[in-house]
C-alpha cells in the first residue's frame, strides 16, 4: 500500500469513526454492517428501531458480530423521553419527577436499573441525563426534562444519575452543554439564543456540568443555542471557545464530546450538515450525533467524505480529526472492558413506580370515583419526546376502576366539549404544562368553575395553584407516573 492509499484509508476510517447515525428498521441493515466492518465505531437507536427488549438485544448482538466494541447509543432518559417502552410508556419517572423527590440515593437507584436494562439489551452509551436547569418555565423543549429550576439540586441529581448510569456499564452522556434551560425556542426548530452574563452561566448553567465532570461523566453532549457572553457568532456545538476553550480547558474535561443531532434546524438550517460537522470537529467534538430524522447510507457517507475533503483541503486539522477518533475508541475500548456492579437484590424492579409515587403532589379531597370520565387535554408534543408514546391517566385508571371512559382533546377544545361527554360522570381532567397553553388554561378554568367536584391531574411542570376537588401534580407524564396517580384517583387518598 502507498503512503497515500494509507492516508486515505487512516482518514477515511476516522471520519467513519467520528459518526453516529441513526438506520431504520428493527434489524440492522447491510449497509450499516458494512460500514461498521469499514471502521465505524457507533450507532444511534431511536424509538423506531425497537420492538421488544429481546429485539432489540439481537440487534446489538448482530451488530457486534462485525465489531465487538461497537458503540450502541440511545436516548433514553426514562419519564417523557424513552425509546426502550417506546410502545407503553416508561417503567420509570423523568428527572422533574425525582428533582421533586430530592433524594441522591434513590435517583442513582433509577439511573442504576435503568442502566442495567439498557445492557442487558446491549446498549453502552446513553445521550442521558439531562443537566439542564429549568430557569425559564416557559421552555418548549426541557421541562420535565429537567431535575428542576434549582441549580444545586439539578447539580447533586445530575452526578447521581451519572454514578448509577455508569455503575450499570453503561456510558452516561450529560446534555446539553453548556445549558438549555433558559431557552424559549426549540432547537429542532430554530437557534435558540441565551442572554446572560457570563457570572450566571457560571453559577447557574454550568454548575450542573461541573458536577456531572466530577462523577466521572464519560461523554458530553453540546447544544445548539447562541449564547453570546461565550461565543458572540456561532452556537455552543460549533464554538472552539466554547468545546475547546470552556469544556476542555476551564473545566479540565477529558471523555468524549458529542454534538447533538446535526440534522436538527439549528444547524442543518443555518449551516447544513455537512459544514456543520466539520466545524464542531475542528471546533473541539469528537461523535457527530446524526439520525434522528436522516438516516440512511448516503447520509453517512456524505459526512465522512466532507470530513475527508475538509482535511484535505485545510479546513479540519489532520490531528484534530485523528484525535476525535481516538476518544471514540478509546469510549468503546471502556465500555468493553467494564465491570458493572452487581444487580440490586431486592425491589429493583419496582423502583421506577416507588420513585413516581414519592413524586406525587397531592391537595384537595374527593369522594371515591365510580366510572369516571377522563378528559385528556392534549398538547402536541416536541420532536424530543416524540409523538408516538402515550402518556395520562386514562389507561391505568381503567385498569383500577370499572367502568372508565375517556376523550382526548387537542388544541382549541373547550370545557363544554369535555363536559358534554362526560354526562353526569365524574371529570378527570388531565393537562400537560397547561401554563404555556392558553386554551388548556382556559379548558380548565371553566370545567373546575362548572364541575368543582372535577380531579385535575397535572403531568407537566406545575405552575397553577392547585384546583379541582382533587388535585394530583405527578412530574411528568410517563406510564408509572400515570399509574401513581391513578391510585391516588382510585383511592381518593390525599395527603
Amino acid at each position: 500500500m502507498t503512503v497515500l492509499a494509507h492516508r486515505t484509508d487512516t482518514l477515511t476510517r476516522d471520519a467513519l469513526a467520528v459518526l453516529q447515525p441513526g438506520f431504520e428498521g428493527t434489524t440492522a441493515p447491510a449497509w450499516l454492517l458494512r460500514r461498521v466492518g469499514e471502521g465505524l465505531t457507533a450507532v444511534g437507536l431511536f424509538g423506531r428501531n425497537i420492538a421488544s427488549a429481546e429485539q432489540l438485544a439481537a440487534l446489538t448482538e448482530r451488530l457486534r458480530r462485525e465489531r465487538d466494541d461497537v458503540l450502541v447509543a440511545i436516548d433514553e432518559e426514562g419519564g417523557d423521553v424513552t425509546r426502550l417502552e417506546v410502545q407503553g410508556g416508561s417503567s420509570f419517572p423523568g428527572n422533574l419527577a425525582l428533582g421533586a423527590v430530592d433524594d441522591t440515593t434513590l435517583t442513582r437507584e433509577v439511573a442504576r436499573e435503568l442502566g442495567r436494562r439498557l445492557a442487558e439489551c446491549g446498549v453502552n452509551l446513553n445521550w442521558a441525563p439531562s443537566a439542564d436547569v429549568n430557569s425559564n418555565p416557559d421552555n418548549p423543549v426541557i421541562g420535565v426534562r429537567s431535575f428542576g429550576a434549582d441549580t444545586a439540586l439539578a447539580a447533586r441529581h445530575t452526578a447521581a444519575y451519572v454514578e448509577g448510569l455508569q455503575a450499570a456499564g453503561v456510558a452516561a452522556c450529560t446534555k446539553h452543554f453548556p445549558g438549555h434551560g433558559d431557552t424559549n425556542v426549540d432547537s429542532h426548530h430554530a437557534l435558540p439564543r441565551i442572554d446572560v452574563d457570563l457570572d450566571t452561566l457560571q453559577a447557574r448553567e454550568l454548575f450542573p456540568f461541573k458536577a456531572a465532570i466530577e462523577a466521572g461523566t464519560k461523554a458530553v453532549m453540546s447544544a445548539h443555542i447562541l449564547v453570546p457572553a461565550l461565543d458572540p457568532t456561532r452556537p455552543a456545538t460549533l464554538s472552539p471557545q466554547i468545546l475547546t476553550g470552556l469544556l476542555r480547558k476551564e473545566l479540565g474535561y477529558e471523555g468524549l464530546i458529542v454534538t447533538d443531532g446535526m440534522e436538527m434546524n439549528a444547524i442543518a438550517g443555518t449551516y447544513g450538515i455537512e459544514r456543520g460537522s466539520v466545524l464542531a470537529i475542528a471546533a473541539g467534538a469528537d461523535a457527530i450525533c446524526v439520525g434522528g430524522g436522516l438516516a440512511d447510507e448516503a447520509t453517512v457517507l456524505r459526512l465522512r467524505d466532507a470530513l475527508v475533503a475538509a482535511v484535505r483541503e485545510g479546513a479540519l486539522p489532520e490531528e484534530r480529526l485523528a484525535d476525535a477518533a481516538a476518544r471514540v475508541r478509546a469510549l468503546a475500548e471502556w465500555t468493553r472492558r467494564v465491570r458493572p456492579d452487581a444487580p440490586a437484590e431486592g425491589g429493583a424492579s419496582g423502583i421506577g413506580l416507588t420513585a413516581a409515587r414519592r413524586a406525587l403532589v397531592v391537595s384537595g379531597r374527593a369522594a371515591p370515583v365510580v366510572a369516571p370520565y377522563v378528559a385528556t387535554l392534549a398538547p402536541v408534543a416536541n420532536i424530543a419526546v416524540g409523538h408516538e408514546t402515550p402518556w395520562g391517566v386514562a389507561a391505568e385508571l381503567a385498569a383500577l376502576v370499572p367502568g372508565t371512559e375517556a376523550g382526548v382533546y387537542p388544541a382549541g377544545a373547550a370545557a363544554a366539549d369535555i363536559l358534554a361527554a362526560a354526562g353526569e360522570r365524574t371529570v378527570v381532567a388531565v393537562v400537560r404544562d397547561a401554563h404555556r397553553h392558553p386554551w388548556m388554561t382556559e379548558a380548565l378554568d371553566a370545567l373546575v368553575t362548572a364541575r368543582p367536584d372535577t380531579v385535575v391531574v397535572e403531568m407537566g411542570v406545575p405552575r397553577a395553584e392547585p384546583r379541582g376537588a382533587l388535585y394530583v401534580a405527578t412530574h411528568g407524564a410517563s406510564r408509572v407516573c400515570g399509574r401513581a396517580a391513578a391510585e391516588v384517583i382510585a383511592g381518593a387518598r390525599a395527603s
